[in-house]
């Protein structure tokens, strides 16, 4: 039989790395080929390509028109980013062309588009997809169909003024139970910035002052609100990715929070230019107020692809627009992490020749229970590390005596 002939029909792209899949952003080129193998001599009308990129929403929701009347409303948008058609193999006179049994290879190449496409994403209402379609057609058979999907990552880059800015804030709530008052609790909280990427590590500087009768347990929180948006309406989903627990705050006690390490797991960048789609972040410092609902203080994060550049992340250029408007916030928070304590302040000679000898297994780090995110093709875990906080003096300043002299002098 004819369809006995083709014994493969596959596509596969053009990759630096083997075993990789590529990644590709707005303005690369796509490149592959498309392989096939014949077991016997065939007649091919045609070989065609098509390249798709779309978003899309869908979800249903159940309404009620009375008593003993209900339906299903149906909700969905979709958006394209790309649209690009080849043919591969085709004669000019349209006839069939005739190919020798054996493998055959059809290279394919095209320029995804200048403007900025979307990142790919996998969520529980909507999907963005990138992929790549072939279909052979060859007289009396039926159209074999072959696809598959790319990665696109647009690229995030957190080394920009607005997402090397401070981020702070204030807020406060009386605590209440039976119309009666039992004190106030206040929650203030700043982090050094608005961008970060996957790997990283979030100093959160933070005061909680707890004016009331009772014990409260400071926590932060990452958290991921996944928007999809259809026909004027809005569907999210939100998760926790990432968690971080404080010391109990006694009754009319205050905590401070002298740089409390918060990690970002390996989650997708957030998603903001799309209209159907958004993938946002948030960092929550949370307290539970007794006898009213939890104090939330929010402030906004962004995750990117492209990670803090060694030099220049804390230029004085961008903290100098923010002096003015923090300058309350840090009278009351450091703006350095305390330093930990000498060791031998802490540890004696004999304990420390002991541990030098033992052998400790070092526990990975378990991120689970914690992080729930979609499905992400491919995301790097960027591990770069920041630079050190700038600072105006010297910590190991040099005896004179050990300063270079001038050549001359």
């Amino acid at each position: 039989m004819i369809f006995d002939k083709l014994k493969k029909l596959d596509i596969v792209f053009d990759s630096p790395e083997v075993d990789c899949p590529p990644v590709f952003s707005s303005g690369d080129v796509v490149s592959g080929r498309v392989a096939m193998e014949l077991s016997a001599e065939t007649r091919v009308d045609s070989l065609k390509l098509h390249a798709e990129g779309f978003a899309k929403v869908h979800w249903t929701e159940s309404r009620s028109a009375g008593s003993s009347t209900a339906y299903t409303q149906n909700y969905s948008d979709e958006v394209e980013y790309l649209n690009r058609r080849e043919v591969l193999l085709q004669a000019d006179n349209g006839d069939a062309t005739v190919l020798p049994a054996g493998k055959h290879e059809f290279p394919f190449s095209f320029q995804l588009p200048e403007e900025t496409l979307v990142t790919s994403f996998e969520g529980k209402h909507g999907s963005i997809r990138y992929w790549v379609k072939v279909k052979l057609h060859r007289p009396w058979a039926t159209v074999r169909k072959v696809k598959k999907e790319f990665t696109v990552i647009e690229p995030i880059d957190i080394n920009t003024p607005a997402l090397l800015a401070p981020q702070a804030g204030t807020k406060d709530k009386m605590a209440r139970a039976w119309y009666r008052n039992f004190g106030q609790v206040s929650v203030t909280a700043k982090i050094d910035r608005k961008g970060y990427t996957p790997g990283e590590v979030i100093p959160v500087f933070a005061e909680f002052d707890n004016s009331t009768s009772r014990s409260i347990v400071p926590k932060a929180f990452i958290t991921q609100t996944q928007t999809f948006i259809a026909r004027g309406t809005m569907k999210q989903k939100r998760s926790v990715v990432a968690t971080l627990c404080g010391d109990v705050v006694g009754a009319s006690r205050r905590e401070t929070w002298h740089g409390r390490a918060i990690k970002i797991p390996p989650v997708g960048p957030s998603i903001l230019q799309c209209r159907i789609i958004k993938v946002e972040y948030m960092l929550k410092v949370c307290v539970d107020v007794p006898g009213t609902s939890k104090l939330c203080l929010e402030l906004p994060l962004v995750i990117g692809t492209i990670p803090l550049h060694p030099f220049g992340s804390r230029t004085s250029s961008v903290s100098s627009q923010y002096s003015v408007n923090l300058e309350w916030l840090r009278l009351a928070i450091p703006e350095q992490p305390e330093p930990p304590p000498d060791y031998n302040s802490v540890v004696t000679r004999e304990e420390a020749a002991q541990r030098d000898n033992m052998v400790v297994p070092q526990p990975a780090e378990d991120l689970s229970g914690i992080l729930e995110r979609p499905l992400m093709a491919f995301v790097q875990e960027f591990r770069f590390r920041p630079p050190p906080v700038y600072s105006e003096v010297d910590p190991n300043p040099q005896p004179v005596s050990m300063r270079p002299r001038c050549m001359t002098c």
